[in-house]
């Protein structure tokens, strides 16, 4: 008996031994049951295993066999997938196989920002209806939780679920309304992901990529950088500290007291404030998962950084485009909603102003829209709760842009030019079939100034497809300013009821603006 349960023992030994010392193949969280793969490009699929484990990823007709590098991690590519639809099921197989079920080939979107974008289905106007109402089974959700990290993290606890009246709730609001809009306007497939963070800056959103491919990003590039050199210095104080601790132990008589634990300094860029943060937490585990593009809703948190908030949003896009390297889909649409008008306090009566110039600039970077919502502000409430037509109105760039439906209006009036003819100041601009005034009152929120730089309030009026200004007292008009307020809620719209953007034709950083 007792030679029976010695060879027990050493069989169970041999058997612990051979599990622990064998990895399975893994995948992260969004290649899982239920996802949305994006139709038309290449598809990358990645996960880990043990160093040199051969791994088979089949999806239909299509298989891929790589192994895995030595640090345990591997990829393959799988083609592009031209109808969408499914069911499908996928397998992934190494030592051992892991099977994808009910998996659907559509369109899938991510959206980002801060409270605006986070802000969830059951909050926004007639939540309880809209959660009870979302019955969309070919609608699929993946909403990243709220975590930071100060390194690139691979894995996130999130999972993809079908669109319910059970999982819609939490969803981003825009988000989900923008989905629902291509989801029925295209009858296909659509996958969301929800990655947002209330109160956010946009830096931590920032990957390293971004803050090097933009040159007036150096400071932010710099104080990443300084972080990280502190930290490398504590880092080191630390382990002299550990062992010189270490040495007193050892030397230590019994009874002996013994030094406190040596505290470690933690990542400064594990933050939902610093550098990187929420790129590094949020956004790099699902990177470079297929998708057609972003919505982006924040801004609110970098309220008086003016025009700089331009140069930080080329480095959010062109950093994200970057790390995805999409083939196919390198500079993907990247589409996002002006901020509304809101009540920050009187001294700040032009910061959000010079946000919206900035938001307005960013549609020069290639392939990007913008929603104005200076029409649904709810001003003395930062969380406009009209969620629906933020959704729509970003939904009308991507139909218009992405998927060509080229009989749609996508954008409000946005300024052109400036001519003067006398006392008269000639307004152009796109998009302006149909200009009128919303509610048939005179146009608000519109002034002038001449040399002097004193904005004064002025009439505008409608003339085709431009505005005329003038103001009693301004002889020699040199500049306009339309909406230039953080409370304007103008009422000057194109034939399709879209507003416009607010905008100035100065650059003056000594005028007065009316008051």
């Amino acid at each position: 008996m007792k030679l029976v349960r010695l060879c027990l023992v050493a069989v169970t030994a041999v058997l612990l031994s051979s599990a622990v010392g064998r990895a399975n193949v893994r995948l992260p969280e969004i290649i899982s049951n239920n996802m949305v793969l994006q139709k038309d490009i290449p598809l990358p699929i990645w996960g880990w295993a043990d160093a040199g484990e051969e791994v088979t990823v089949t999806l239909g007709e299509s298989t891929q066999t790589t192994k895995a590098n030595g640090a345990g991690k591997w990829k393959v590519t799988l083609p592009a997938i031209t109808t969408a639809g499914g069911p499908h099921e996928m397998t992934v197989k190494g030592k051992n196989e892991i099977k994808i079920s009910n998996i659907l080939v559509g369109e899938v979107w991510a959206g980002s920002g801060q409270s605006n974008m986070q802000w969830n289905v059951a909050q926004s106007t007639q939540g309880g209806e809209e959660v009870k109402n979302a019955n969309f089974p070919k609608i699929r959700l993946f909403i990243i939780p709220l975590i930071s990290a100060g390194t690139p993290s691979d894995s996130v606890n999130a999972r993809w679920v079908e669109c319910s009246p059970q999982t819609v709730a939490g969803s981003s609001a825009v988000l989900y309304f923008f989905g629902r809009e291509i989801h029925q306007k295209l009858d296909t497939p659509v996958g969301l992901i929800t990655t947002a963070w209330g109160g956010t800056r946009i830096q931590p959103w920032i990957p390293p990529q971004g803050f090097t491919a933009i040159p007036e990003l150096a400071g932010e590039r710099d104080q990443m950088l300084g972080m990280l050199d502190g930290y490398s210095e504590s880092l080191a104080n630390a382990a002299q500290a550990i062992k010189a601790r270490n040495a007193v132990i050892k030397a230590a008589q019994p009874g002996a007291e013994l030094p406190p634990p040596v505290t470690v300094p933690g990542h400064p860029l594990n933050s939902n404030y610093n550098h990187t943060g929420l790129y590094n937490g949020m956004i790099h585990p699902i990177v470079p998962f297929g998708i057609k593009g972003f919505l982006w809703y924040q801004g609110e948190s970098n309220n008086g950084q003016g025009m700089h908030y331009y140069q930080m949003k080329r480095g959010l896009i062109e950093g994200w485009r970057t790390v995805w390297n999409q083939e196919g889909n390198r500079d993907f649409p990247f589409l996002f909603a002006q901020l509304a008008p809101y009540n920050y306090g009187p001294p700040r009566a032009t910061d959000l102003p010079g946000i919206w110039e900035a938001q307005t600039a960013t549609l020069q970077v290639k392939n990007t829209g913008m929603a104005v919502l200076t029409d649904i502000a709810t001003v003395n409430d930062i969380h406009p709760p009209n969620k629906q037509e933020v959704g729509r109105r970003l939904s009308l760039w991507a139909l218009a842009n992405t998927y060509g439906k080229s009989d749609l209006v996508y954008s409000g009036p946005l300024y052109q030019s400036l001519a003067v003819e006398g006392n008269k100041a000639i307004v152009s601009f796109e998009h302006a079939a149909g200009l009128k005034s919303r509610d048939g009152q005179e146009l608000t929120w519109w002034s002038v100034a001449g040399a002097d730089k004193k904005f004064v309030k002025a009439t505008a009026r409608i003339d085709g497809d431009k505005v005329v200004v003038t103001a009693e007292g301004v002889a020699e008009p040199v500049a306009v300013r339309f909406g230039w307020n953080q409370l304007a809620e103008p009422n000057f719209f194109n034939g399709a009821g879209l507003p416009a953007s607010p905008f100035r034709t100065d650059t003056w950083t000594d005028a007065v603006n009316v008051p």
